[in-house]
């Protein structure tokens, strides 16, 4: 692929379709709102792609001085596989699970890699199950579809040791691919205290994750973490496919068909769910970040205010 050298500030959005993604529209009042003279680019890759087009792209920022840095989503793994080599710095979340979501460079020019959902993904998570949740319903789990950066990072979020005795009981995940479950079970054995029972289901044949979801205890978090209703057509679940009563329900997408979000508002009612989207992940995802990229703090009022300007966009 040929690309052009940046003629101002440059941060890009490495994706499959970043074109169809809100953040081209809220991107320049975000950074008109803190001052930052800047642009956004879109770096559009197919999912997997060959390692090739990953360390072209890595590389290109890299050697552009005005090209300051990038946000990876889809390709988080693949890109760390294919281009690790190419940075001069990797945070240790990227290293131990061999992924990274941003790109920055420091202020000698070094190139700097660091995967930052385990941090954000549980930003996003606290935003709707309380804090003591997982000790006040003590036989809840975490059901999670998709074995990809985001499903690692949640997993690890829940691992941490500081979170011993208020834990679900048990993460369930659930992927249609065997080498990429392995590699996240890998991750996972590393990581866990010996407090979560983890459990580790291979499930590439429709109707078998509902079956998985038919077993998750009351007030379970359901999680679709696949990129299916998003990048892809379709729901890891068919429609006949029943919530567990009173679960928290999580599509970390905000936008495309998102056919997993509707099927759990379809029974939001009678199943008394907790339905939530992906938009604050999208916006601690994102903030997160341009925190890197531009060398600023995003937290608290201006996080708000940034979250108040990307919702009228």
């Amino acid at each position: 692929m040929t690309y052009k050298r940046a003629d101002r500030p440059t941060m890009y959005f490495i994706g499959v379709t970043t074109g169809k993604s809100s953040i081209m529209q809220v991107f320049p009042k975000w950074v008109e709102a803190l001052g930052i003279d800047a642009v956004i680019k879109g770096m559009d890759l197919p999912i997997h792609a060959e390692p090739e087009l990953y360390r072209e792209a890595v590389s290109f920022i890299k050697n552009d001085p005005l090209s300051l840095g990038a946000l990876v989503t889809t390709h988080k793994i693949d890109l760390y596989n294919a281009a690790k080599d190419l940075f001069d710095y990797m945070d240790p979340y990227a290293q131990q699970f061999g992924e990274l979501s941003s790109i920055s460079k420091g202020a000698d020019g070094s190139l700097r890699g660091h995967a930052k959902d385990p941090i954000t993904c549980g930003m996003a998570m606290e935003e709707f199950v309380p804090s003591a949740y997982w000790t006040e319903n003590p036989n809840a789990g975490v059901m999670i579809m998709g074995a990809g950066g985001s499903a690692i990072s949640m997993c690890a979020y829940y691992l941490r040791k500081e979170f011993i005795g208020n834990q679900p009981l048990t993460i369930t995940v659930c992927n249609r691919s065997k080498p990429r479950l392995d590699e996240l079970k890998h991750i996972c054995e590393a990581l866990n205290p010996g407090t979560v029972k983890m459990e580790y289901c291979l499930t590439p044949e429709q109707g078998q994750n509902d079956k998985v979801l038919a077993g998750m205890a009351t007030g379970s978090l359901i999680i679709n973490a696949t990129g299916l209703g998003k990048d892809r057509p379709g729901s890891p679940l068919t429609d006949d496919a029943v919530f567990p009563q009173k679960a928290m329900v999580w599509e970390i997408n905000y936008r495309g068909e998102l056919n997993f979000l509707h099927q759990a508002q379809a029974q939001q009612a009678a199943r008394e769910l907790n339905v939530q989207n992906g938009w604050m992940y999208f916006i601690y995802g994102w903030t997160q970040v341009m925190a890197e990229v531009f060398h600023r703090e995003i937290l608290g009022e201006t996080l708000r205010k940034l979250s108040d300007i990307a919702a009228v966009c």
